[in-house]
Order: C-alpha cells, then structure tokens, then sequence
C-alpha cells in the first residue's frame, strides 16, 4: 500500500523552512504531494504557475527519498486531500502561534474526514523565525534574503521586485 502525504501551502515564495519540512516528510511517505494552493486571499507575489514551476525546481533532488508530486489546488483542504488519495497531512510548526491555528484548523478537519491525519514536523531551529510574509518584505526593502531561500528563489525575487 502507497503511502501518501499532503504538505499544503502557498510557497510564495517558497524558503528554506519548506525545504526542510519536505526533506523530513520524504522520509515518511512514498508519495508526498505538495498542494500549491490558489488562495487569491493572500495577495501573492508570483503567479500560481511561477508558484509551481519554483516548488517543482526546488524539490526535484528528493525525488530519490519519495516520489514528489506538485499540484496546484483551490477550495477545501480535505477535499484535495481525498483527491490525491492522502492518508497525512503534514505540517510544520515554528512557534506557539501556529500550533494555535493548527490545533484549531486539524480539529475542525477531523471533523470533516477523521480517516485522514495530520502530522505536525517542528521547524528546524535555524529557520523557526522564516516566513514567505518576512522573505517578501525584506526582499521588497532591498534586504538580503540568501540566508532564507535558495539561490534559485533569491534571484527570482531579485527579478520580481525589480520588476515593480
């Protein structure tokens, strides 16, 4: 039996503390879908393709742990979660803040299908403070974000902010 995983998120833009989260939930799963959500509500930086062009690029070095796939999604979390045939959901945590939300978002989706479960990775201490929120204020104000993103992502950045 295939397990498979669901890491949900926006990755806009995705950083170092999704990478680490996913390196960690490969070694859980055979299949790990990472869902790009849609979320207009965020007002996001990039585009949902550049979204998922970026996740794809990021991740494609631990297809050898499990297979990785990369989806796009709208709407209810459990509802995608059911569509790709997940069993987890996996997040991760960074602070009491979260585990707050958490706590309250996985209650109220075992209430909806308690035959899929939520897995909680803690942030590694090194990128507890990183947020796609922070990473896009400090690029936007010219700081350097190489310590929270990939190369990659950093000059993607670079090119988006300079665009504006």
């Amino acid at each position: 039996m295939t397990r498979i995983g669901l890491y949900p998120g926006t990755f806009d833009p995705m950083h170092n503390g999704h990478l680490d989260i996913i390196g960690r939930a490969v070694k859980l799963v055979d299949r790990l879908v990472l869902g790009v959500a849609i979320n207009q509500g965020k007002g996001p930086m990039f585009t949902l393709e550049e979204r998922v062009e970026m996740v794809r690029a990021e991740t494609q070095h631990l297809n050898s742990t499990a297979e990785i796939v990369v989806e796009p999604f709208e709407g209810l979390l459990m509802h995608f979660a059911r569509e790709v045939g997940a069993s987890v959901i996996v997040r991760g945590l960074r602070a009491v803040a979260d585990f707050e939300f958490e706590f309250q978002m996985t209650a109220m989706n075992q209430q909806l299908d308690r035959e899929i479960e939520t897995v909680f990775l803690m942030a590694d201490p090194r990128h507890q403070a990183i947020a796609s929120k922070l990473v896009k204020e400090i690029a936007i104000l010219g700081g350097d974000v190489a310590k929270f993103v990939s190369p990659r992502i950093e000059a993607r950045l670079k090119e988006k902010v300079g665009a504006r």
